[in-house]
């Protein structure tokens, strides 16, 4: 039986600049086929966003229709596949949805690009050369050099994995990128006034946590009901440091602490975790509070160049302290830093105490010469 002829056609999406060519091979859009039988026409998604692996689905069903015995699968691995297993392969982590959405995002751009310069095996396209050339086009997608590094950090994963799967013989080293990281800045009393009135009453308790205690969102969105004590109407947070390791005692102003212990989430151990939830974990939980955090930041119209928006909190704790006089090698126990050289590579230039002395010294110096 001769097979019937059968037509890869795209279906864009409204978006797609290639809308209305249906034939483009271009876009990173749907492939579907169309063939006609015994007088009647039929439409059969691919399930492949690119056309090297829509022409496998072509063959494929050419040798079902004729009843040939499908080709041999060919020596070279399609990229389009490569890209499938891999997120596959991640789709069985148990990874945050975001997490996957952004390996989707990333590598279906990186697939597109790779198709356009006629690079549709996995061996051709995740090569140094490849690579290099297809970073050349991140600057006018992505502005922020933070977002480039974290786009580069996931094809290396994608890379590694092919990797150890057999399908390259080396990973490619492409040299890192260099983060123009801003200075996290504190926040005015009323930039904290409008993010704390725009969040919901879960996260306006976080964020007065993270206010008055200085703690990272991860310490804090994860904080146990026993890391929390009371001793002579002073309370406490007593624990470790996730990040450092370090230990930390903080008093914190009385109506946070209470505000803190009315959180019921159903789990008598966590704050504001519920530990019982499938696949939860520390991590996992603190980037989700950190979502939330950044919405009431948007809601509240305050701005924050860079990525730790949460940090600003934990600066808004450090230097209010260092402005009214407390010296930095105890704003840096607070803090959890293993060295005071961290809190002063960050907040040398809010230590009222030096800025105070090095006044006077220099205006005894105008006094002497004059």
């Amino acid at each position: 039986m001769d097979a019937p002829l059968i037509t890869i056609f795209v279906r864009h999406t409204a978006a797609c600049k290639y809308a209305g060519d249906e034939f483009n091979k271009r876009c990173g859009c749907k492939k579907h086929l169309r063939y006609s039988l015994k007088g009647k026409q039929y439409r059969v998604k691919t399930g492949q966003r690119s056309w090297a692996g829509a022409e496998q689905v072509k063959r494929k069903l050419e040798a079902q229709l004729t009843g040939r015995a499908p080709e041999p699968k060919a020596d070279v691995l399609l990229l389009s596949e490569a890209v499938q297993t891999f997120q596959d392969n991640k789709d069985t982590e148990g990874l945050n949805p975001r997490v996957l959405k952004m390996y989707r995002r990333q590598l279906s751009r990186f697939l597109a690009y790779s198709e356009t310069q006629g690079l549709y095996g996995v061996q051709q396209a995740v090569t140094l050369e490849n690579l290099t050339a297809y970073r050349k086009t991140w600057p006018a997608l992505y502005p922020s050099s933070y977002t480039r590094a974290m786009v580069q950090k996931l094809l290396r994963v994608f890379a590694l994995f092919c990797f150890n799967a057999g399908w390259i013989a080396r990973v490619p080293k492409i040299s890192a990128i260099k983060i123009d990281a801003p200075e996290t800045e504190p926040l005015t009393e009323d930039e904290y006034a409008r993010i704390v009135a725009a969040a919901t009453s879960k996260t306006r308790v976080l964020i007065e946590l993270m206010r008055w205690s200085g703690l990272a969102i991860r310490d804090a969105s994860t904080l146990r009901r026993a890391d929390l004590s009371e001793n002579n109407g002073v309370h406490r947070i007593i624990r470790k440091r996730i990040k450092t390791g370090e230990d930390l005692y903080i008093p914190i102003p009385s109506d946070v602490a209470e505000a803190v212990l009315k959180q019921l989430n159903g789990n008598p151990v966590y704050v504001f975790w519920n530990k019982r939830k499938l696949d939860s974990s520390e991590y996992r939980h603190a980037c989700t509070m950190g979502e939330q955090i950044a919405a009431a930041f948007t809601a509240a119209g305050v701005t924050s160049a860079g990525h730790m928006i949460s940090h600003r909190f934990r600066a808004t704790f450090a230097v209010d302290l260092l402005q009214k006089g407390l010296p930095l090698e105890h704003v840096s126990k607070l803090l959890g830093h293993k060295s005071v050289t961290t809190t002063e590579r960050h907040y040398a230039k809010w230590v009222k105490g030096r800025q105070d002395r090095l006044d006077a010294l220099v205006s005894a110096t105008w006094k002497a010469g004059r």
